[in-house]
């Protein structure tokens, strides 16, 4: 303890003070207020503008929040003390112009200098639950928010289905619709990893619910125990931000596909068989292709043999259902470069992987339902 008071007492003598008043002026002339404390304590206000960047967190956080080392940046904490601790970090970067708040939030709230809120925060429990994301500028609490506010609907609940209800529900998409007519069957297990034997003859909808909700009691799982056929489609995706597409036979995922364009929400596909996998994001709305682009009518019979008659390795719609779940994140988040005009192929007995381009077809008939004949 004593150790600590004389390294404060040296930074004190040392790092530049600020009243609250005086670092409100300087941020209000472009300097960076970074408020240090971590999430849970931010979530009773913070300083309006103020960039939020946990100490434990401030070397991988502030090349983001200040690029510029030249730029003045004030640190603010509870107190005084944390604030100190950070500036001294900052200029061990190289920042060349550091202050901090002296007497910390607790001075600004009694100079009467505004605080503000977040419109929305994650109680502790949810803190927990999805540190690591919150620990990621790319996402953070606002990603995460967004996230718990998504609605995304899975059609089929089988070998790709089960890892990406799986991944979804942990990184805490807050509504997930599962739509399957199917029951679960022992053969199923050997890729269907959601379902259990236990739960064998139960609706494939039910049985994943039951897992999904065990691994993450927040999500509300939504059960569509059902075929979907050109009929009910839209109906089916209607209210969802995006759909997944974990399906084995041609004529749903025409319908998937139809019914995604008209709502103009991506669709992202996966298809396994033996030992290969493929991954995309069909979105005309965003400018990309759609499904009928990439195969505009269904193969003649016997080309492409289901999973029951052709086999899969089990572990196969594992790596291609965590792409599609990958994909998925990145679409409902605004990351990266989502497979939008890209067919990403896996060989998992080479253990490689292809890219192919994929273009909208001109004229193409389910490109015209999202306005783009």
């Amino acid at each position: 303890m004593i150790d600590i008071e004389i390294q404060l007492a040296g930074l004190r003598a040392r790092i530049k003070a600020l009243s609250p008043q005086a670092a409100q002026a300087a941020q209000a002339q472009g300097a960076v207020l970074l408020d240090v404390r971590p999430d849970s304590e931010r979530a009773d206000g913070s300083p309006p503008g103020a960039v939020g960047v946990a100490r434990d967190l401030l070397e991988w956080r502030v090349p983001r929040a200040a690029p510029d080392p030249a730029q003045p940046v004030i640190c603010l904490c509870a107190i005084g003390a944390r604030s100190l601790l950070a500036a001294e970090a900052l200029e061990r970067l190289g920042y060349t112009q550091v202050a901090h708040v002296e007497g910390g939030l607790a001075a600004w709230r009694a100079a009467g200098l505004p605080v503000a809120r977040p419109a929305a925060s994650l109680d502790a429990a949810a803190q927990q639950r999805y540190a690591r994301h919150l620990s990621m500028p790319a996402v953070g609490v606002e990603g995460q928010q967004r996230l718990l506010a998504a609605r995304v609907l899975l059609v089929g609940v089988g070998g790709l289905g089960s890892p990406v209800a799986l991944y979804l529900a942990a990184a805490g998409v807050g509504t997930l619709g599962l739509l399957d007519d199917d029951l679960v069957e022992r053969s199923n297990l050997q890729r269907q990893v959601v379902h259990a034997d236990a739960r064998v003859g139960l609706p494939k909808t039910t049985s994943a619910a039951v897992a999904l909700k065990a691994l993450n009691p927040d999500v509300a799982v939504v059960e569509h125990r059902e075929r979907l056929t050109p009929g009910n489609a839209e109906a089916c995706l209607a209210g969802y931000d995006l759909v997944v597409d974990g399906v084995d036979n041609f004529e749903t995922r025409y319908a998937v596909a139809d019914a995604a364009a008209r709502l103009g929400i991506p669709h992202v596909y996966g298809s396994v068989a033996a030992f290969e996998g493929q991954v995309s994001v069909f979105h005309p709305g965003a400018g990309g292709p759609c499904y009928r682009c990439y195969v505009p009518a269904p193969p003649p019979p016997g080309v492409a043999p289901s999973c029951a008659e052709n086999g899969v390795l089990g572990v196969l719609p594992g790596v291609v259902g965590l792409l599609q779940a990958v994909e998925a994140v990145k679409c409902l988040l605004g990351l990266g470069a989502p497979l939008i005009g890209t067919l990403l192929h896996y060989d998992a007995l080479a253990a490689q992987t292809r890219r192919f381009g994929l273009a909208p077809t001109p004229g193409c008939p389910t490109c015209a339902l999202a306005g783009r004949a």
